[in-house]
């Protein structure tokens, strides 16, 4: 692949042979951007895991960088105004289950009360597929609708590391303030690390890249980056 003269220029301002701190590695990545539009920064983790083991997580990032997520919440008919009332842009039971079906998913996120799983299981295939299917173990499905919709709000995310080892995430944006990025790279890095399988042998995180949308990738020092 042939990149420009832009790629080549910032690439060269790049010493691949050395792992930068993680507030030094946040700033050369946003120096470096190449584009004119406002970059969007990713975190790549290499995680050291056996076939058997999986690091799946959900974490709330210090500094939202996003636009506000359209939250929509599975909950039967005396938990719909406790649901919009703390933020949800949609609430309901069958009319919202019945609307998917037939396509319609103006949403962001979904939340469900546990009693509503068994009508949500349904649209599997069509949530699944999108990365929309409410699970306990990312917080999305629960009775306390307040503090689940809160923390969404406040920007709590999920992680996952893939079939390759790796946890791939937008961590903010290179308009943001260096440190308030460097904030958020740092938090996501406690996360994995503390996610470590306790049958895990020899090093866990084992590199960490950082990268602009259209920008070269920097290396981050991995005895910095663990503290």
């Amino acid at each position: 692949m042939k990149h420009g003269k832009k790629y080549r220029d910032a690439v060269k301002k790049v010493d691949a042979t050395k792992a930068y701190e993680v507030a030094e590695a946040c700033k050369l990545v946003q120096d470096i951007k190449t584009a004119k539009f406002d970059e969007t920064v990713e975190i790549h983790v290499r995680v050291n895991l056996k076939k058997s083991q999986t690091v799946r997580d959900t974490v709330v990032l210090p500094h939202q960088f996003r636009a506000e997520k359209r939250v929509l919440v599975f909950c039967k008919p005396d938990k719909e105004k406790e649901a919009l009332e703390a933020g949800a842009t949609f609430a309901g039971s069958d009319v919202l289950v019945e609307k998917i079906k037939g396509g319609w998913m103006d949403f962001d996120i979904a939340v469900a009360t546990p009693d509503m799983m068994k009508d949500v299981g349904r649209l599997g295939m069509v949530l699944g597929r999108k990365g929309l299917m409410p699970n306990p173990k990312t917080g999305t499905v629960t009775f306390d609708i307040k503090a689940a919709i809160n923390e969404l709000k406040k920007g709590r995310i999920e992680f996952r590391a893939d079939k390759a080892g790796i946890v791939h995430l937008a961590i903010g944006k290179a308009s943001m303030a260096p440190a308030s990025l460097a904030e958020n790279v740092q938090i996501l890095i406690d996360e994995v690390t503390r996610k470590r399988p306790a049958d895990a042998k020899g090093e866990f995180v084992q590199s960490i890249y950082l990268a602009s949308t259209m920008g070269p990738s920097v290396k981050v020092a991995l005895a910095k980056a663990e503290r």
